[in-house]
């Protein structure tokens, strides 16, 4: 079995038997006082029944450094999540009950990923671009109405996943709809559909018999998309088949957003019952990959994957879905 923390050079299990008791007394706490929500509507969610499962991952295509391992038997108790990502039309419900702006339109600009940019428009709409990742460009008027700047609209995608919402956007929809974001646990529970250490949400054959289960990038990134699963930007949630649970839209398509402060090595010294990130932290946890990733750049659309960004962040790329208590 290799070791899941080779890559950083450092090892969890030389951590002071103190501090990694301490961490572990924290985390049971934090585990206990999680916050739980039961006001919310059920409709359109699954009730899962909860129970252990194997989390994490420790194969060759995972990303040690992210904190993908090790496995590690991980309880849940049960609960309600949404059987797709919210959808342009939930998520303007929510505005139009509350008038709530995000920070995509507060700020006044948000990224928004080269391909979907008309060459004649650039020069124009783009005012800069992300050095490290040039194909983020920052598009002043870009937000989860207009995904691609002022003069694009979501008319005709209103059961596509809303994007350009931060992780503050999202946790805010759901204090409206009386739920909360999933833990990382409870959303890579809800992800394996039933099945145990699976890659995928539907197995560990990418594609079936050929068949395509889910928006991710055909061809070579981050300049020919080829589409070959049928989309070259967000899917409608239901576009591809539903897991085990009947929840769709788990891996690729968009990232979803967690409760979860993000943090590589917390998890090997904590709790393994209804676990909750750390109480701090500077980046929130992600989960699912998106349609810009591939395998060549970023594999991260299987079921142990994880990532984080700012809890301001917003991109053409990232949604949510809630979850409730039951």
């Amino acid at each position: 079995m290799s070791n899941p923390f080779r890559i950083t050079g450092i090892n969890p299990c030389c951590v002071p038997s103190k501090s990694r008791a301490e961490d572990l007394v924290e985390s049971q706490k934090r585990a206990a006082e999680r916050r739980i929500v039961r006001a919310g509507s059920t409709e359109g969610m699954v009730r899962l029944d909860g129970g252990k499962f194997l989390m994490g991952t420790e194969d060759r295509e995972g990303f040690p450094a992210d904190g993908e391992g090790p496995i590690r038997e991980t309880h849940v108790d049960p609960f309600y999540i949404d059987s797709g990502s919210i959808t342009n039309s939930q998520f303007m419900e929510f505005r139009h009950a509350t008038g709530y702006k995000t920070e995509s339109e507060r700020f006044g600009w948000s990224f928004v990923f080269q391909g979907h940019i008309e060459p004649e428009r650039y020069k124009n709409l783009v005012e800069d671009t992300v050095l490290a990742v040039p194909w983020w460009c920052k598009v002043p008027g870009a937000d989860w109405a207009h995904p691609e700047g002022p003069d694009s609209s979501i008319s005709h995608r209103l059961d596509t996943p809303v994007t350009h919402v931060s992780w503050n956007d999202a946790n805010a929809y759901a204090e409206w709809a009386g739920k909360r974001l999933p833990s990382e646990a409870e959303w890579e529970y809800a992800a394996r559909g039933g099945l145990e250490q699976a890659t995928y949400p539907w197995g560990n054959e990418l594609t079936p018999n050929g068949v395509h289960m889910c928006n991710i990038w055909q061809g070579e990134f981050p300049d020919t998309d080829l589409g070959e699963d049928g989309f070259t930007a967000p899917a409608p949630v239901h576009s591809f088949p539903a897991n085990g649970y009947g929840i769709y839209s788990l891996v690729g398509n968009a990232w979803e957003w967690c409760a979860d402060w993000f943090d590589p090595f917390w998890h090997t010294n904590t709790t393994r019952i209804n676990p909750v990130g750390p109480a701090t932290g500077t980046q929130k946890s992600m989960r699912g990959g998106s349609y810009l990733c591939h395998k060549s750049y970023c594999n991260r659309y299987r079921v142990a994957a994880r990532t984080k960004n700012t809890p301001d962040s917003a991109t053409t790329n990232i949604t949510f879905r809630c979850v409730r208590d039951i």
